[in-house]
C-alpha cells in the first residue's frame, strides 16, 4: 500500500511517540499495530444490486447467529470469554472497546456502501475526524476549505495547531488555489463537498489526485450526501468521514460517525487509534444505526423532494437574496456536482440581507425545529453564524463570505405542501415584525 511522502517524511524526523512511530512505515509499524483486528474487512462494494436493496440486505448480516434473527443482533456486552487463562489464548472478539459483533455488522455494511476496504464507526463526527487528523504528523501540514463545519474549523484552528500541525484555509472550489497551497510537508488534504452551510461544490476528484500527486492523503466529509448520493472513495479519495447522527441513524437520537478508508495499511492505523483511545461506538449505538441504514434510501429520496421544493419556492420569493442548493440549476456547480453526486440532497442555505428577518423566519416556524445538525426525519432550520458556527470568530466568519443571515434548512420527511405552506406564513409574518 503507498505511504503518503508527507507521511513517511514527518515520521522519520518526529520527536517520538507511539502513533507517530506507526507512521514510520510497514515494516515498523506491525510491531505496533493490533494486526489481528477482530474488526472485518469488507471487499469493495462488487454487487449488482442498488443501493436501496443492499441497504435492506446488508452485506454479511447474521454471520455466526445460530438462530438467523431477522434483525441484527444486539450484543451488549463489554467482554467476551476466553477459551483459556493461558497466554496467546485468542477469541474472534475479547472487549468491546477492541471489537464487538454489532459494531462489526455496521463497520461492514458501511464497508460495502462506501467501496472501501475498512470502515470504522466512532462515537461522534467529530470523533471520527479527531481520529483522521491524528494519521498527520507533528510539523505536517493540513489543507482545508475556506467554508467548513465549526466543529472542523474549531478541531483543526486549535487541536491541530496545538499539536504541531499547520493548516491553510482556502478556497477548493478554485483547484489552483488548492494546488498552490499544497507544499512538500502537506500531509492530508481535507474536504466538504457539499460544504457546510454555503453547499458549495468542490471538484473532488481534481482535489484527491493532486493530493496524491503530492504525496498526501485525500478526506471528504460526506456528511451531507452520505454514500447514498456520494461516494468519495470512487472519487480517488483516501477517507470518507460520513456523520451517523444525521442520515445512517436518522432519527435525531444516536451520535456517531463513520470512517472509512481505501487501503490496508491505512486501515490498520484507523484501527490502531480506534483501539487505542477508546473512540469506537457502542453496540446499542450501533444496533441502531443498523436500524436507520434499512430506510436511509427512503428517506434521503423523501427529503431530497421535499428539499428540492422548498429551493424552489425560496428561489422565486422576493425576501430571498441568494439560494444555496446543488440541485437547482441557477448553482454555479449544478454540473459539477451532477458528475459527482447523484442527488441534490436535503440541506439547503438562504440569504434575506436582514438578519432580523432571518432570524423572525426561523422563529415562526412551525414544523421546522429551531436546532444545529441536519439529516433528522423532522425538518430543521437553523441560522449558522449563531449556532453550528458560532465558534468561528466573527472577522474570520466574515472574511470567508459566511454572512449573519444566513438561514440553513434541513428538510424532513413531512409533506411536501404542509412545509411550504409553513414557510409562507412564517415568511409573512417576519415581514411584519422587521
Amino acid at each position: 500500500s503507498r505511504m503518503p511522502h508527507a507521511l513517511l517524511r514527518h515520521a522519520r524526523r518526529s520527536s517520538g511517540g507511539l502513533v507517530d512511530a506507526a507512521f514510520a512505515g510497514a515494516r515498523r509499524s506491525r510491531a505496533l499495530l493490533h494486526t489481528s483486528s477482530p474488526v472485518a474487512s469488507s471487499e469493495p462494494a462488487t454487487s449488482s444490486y442498488g443501493m436501496a436493496t443492499r441497504l435492506c440486505h446488508p452485506k454479511g448480516k447474521g454471520k455466526g447467529d445460530p438462530y438467523k434473527a431477522s434483525s441484527a443482533v444486539l450484543y451488549q456486552t463489554a467482554t467476551f470469554e476466553l477459551p483459556s487463562v493461558m497466554a496467546g489464548s485468542t477469541s474472534e472478539f475479547d472487549y468491546t472497546r477492541s471489537g464487538n459483533p454489532t459494531r462489526e455488522m455496521l463497520e461492514t455494511q458501511m464497508a460495502d456502501l462506501e467501496g472501501a476496504d475498512r470502515s470504522f464507526a466512532f462515537t461522534s463526527g467529530m470523533a471520527a475526524l479527531a481520529v483522521a487528523m491524528r494519521l498527520v504528523p507533528a510539523g505536517a501540514h493540513i489543507v482545508t476549505g475556506d467554508d467548513i463545519y465549526g466543529g472542523t474549523s474549531r478541531l483543526l484552528a486549535n487541536v491541530a495547531l496545538a499539536s504541531g500541525i499547520t493548516v491553510s484555509n482556502v478556497n477548493m472550489c478554485d483547484v489552483d488555489e488548492v494546488r498552490r497551497a499544497i507544499t512538500p510537508d502537506t500531509a492530508l488534504v481535507w474536504m466538504e463537498s457539499p460544504t457546510n452551510p454555503r453547499m458549495q461544490v468542490i471538484d473532488i476528484a481534481a482535489i484527491a489526485a493532486a493530493a496524491r500527486s503530492a504525496g498526501a492523503l485525500s478526506l471528504v466529509d460526506n456528511s451531507i450526501m452520505a454514500p447514498v448520493f456520494q461516494q468519495p472513495l470512487e472519487l480517488g479519495v483516501d477517507i470518507s468521514m460520513t456523520s451517523a447522527t444525521k442520515f445512517i441513524a436518522g432519527h435525531s437520537d444516536v451520535t456517531g460517525g463513520i470512517l472509512s478508508v481505501r487501503g490496508e495499511e491505512l486501515a490498520k492505523k484507523v484501527y490502531f487509534l480506534q483501539n487505542s483511545e477508546g473512540g469506537g461506538l457502542a453496540p446499542f449505538d450501533c444496533w441502531l444505526c443498523l436500524r436507520g441504514l434499512k430506510t436511509m434510501f427512503l428517506r434521503m429520496e423523501r427529503q431530497q423532494s421535499n428539499c428540492m421544493a422548498m429551493a424552489k419556492w425560496l428561489e422565486a420569493h422576493p425576501a430571498v437574496t441568494k439560494i444555496n442548493y446543488p440541485g437547482l440549476p441557477s448553482h454555479p456547480d449544478y454540473e459539477l456536482h451532477k458528475r459527482q453526486a447523484s442527488g441534490g440532497g436535503s440541506l439547503l442555505s438562504f440569504e434575506t440581507n436582514n438578519v432580523r428577518l432571518s432570524q423572525k423566519l426561523a422563529e415562526h416556524l412551525k414544523l421546522f425545529k429551531v436546532t444545529v445538525s441536519f439529516g433528522s426525519t423532522t425538518s430543521l432550520v437553523s441560522l449558522p453564524c449563531f449556532m453550528s458556527h458560532a465558534s468561528i470568530p466573527a472577522d474570520v466568519r466574515a472574511a470567508r463570505g459566511l454572512p449573519d443571515d444566513l438561514v440553513r434548512i434541513s428538510a424532513g420527511i413531512e409533506e411536501e405542501k404542509d412545509l411550504i405552506a409553513d414557510l409562507e406564513q412564517a415568511m409573512s409574518k417576519a415581514y411584519a415584525e422587521i
